[in-house]
């Protein structure tokens, strides 16, 4: 099922979602209504406790605790499916589809699949492309704690597995009618927002 006013931007560390999210809201902020996952919530702060390396979880609890976080994200008072019934854009940095990519690495594709698969679609997802090297040189050039997937060898197999899971996801059987954008992240901050700014004009 497609979630209509849903936009999901993906991609691995340092693809330039965050940015461009907060350039979209910022041309109607009446309008879009920007979130993120994990989320400001109790489970998401735990979440990203453990992304930055403060303790560890077993990979199946993280999966079921982002999967957690997510419902709540999308039917949690004030969430996703309460905005966009009321008629607001939802623009998310991450969704499931970033749980696919990143914990199949660690515990298999078969659990995120599975704890994920009842989770409406995005009616648009864009998907940002970029080389991992460079990605990883924009987030080492930021000069702040690094998160415990934030290294070279990781991300090249998430970018792969993202690559999976997209072109999957590109089949209609598959997609619902979900709109996947691929945007080539290696181009201009300016160029990158004007190029999705096109598809809400």
């Amino acid at each position: 099922m497609v979630l209509k006013n849903f936009v999901v931007f993906e991609g691995i560390d340092g693809a330039g979602t965050s940015t461009q999210i907060k350039l979209l809201a910022e041309k109607n902020p009446q309008l879009f209504v920007k979130t993120a996952e994990p989320t400001g919530g109790e489970t998401g702060k735990f979440l990203r406790r453990m992304l930055s390396g403060e303790f560890t979880v077993d990979e199946k609890t993280n999966a079921f605790l982002f999967a957690a976080d997510r419902c709540e994200h999308i039917y949690g008072k004030g969430g996703i499916q309460e905005l966009t019934k009321a008629g607001k854009i939802v623009l998310s940095d991450r969704y499931f589809f970033s749980s696919l990519a990143y914990q199949s690495i660690s515990c298999g594709q078969e659990l995120p699949e599975l704890v994920n698969s009842a989770f409406p679609l995005p009616e648009i997802l864009f998907y940002f492309q970029i080389n991992p090297e460079i990605s990883l040189g924009r987030v080492n050039s930021r000069n702040e704690k690094k998160e415990i997937y934030e290294k070279l060898d990781l991300q090249q197999k998430i970018a792969a597995q993202y690559e999976k899971i997209i072109n999957e996801y590109e089949k209609p059987e598959k997609n619902d009618g979900m709109k996947i954008i691929r945007i080539d992240a290696s181009k201009k901050i300016s160029e990158i927002s004007e190029e999705i700014f096109s598809y809400f004009k």
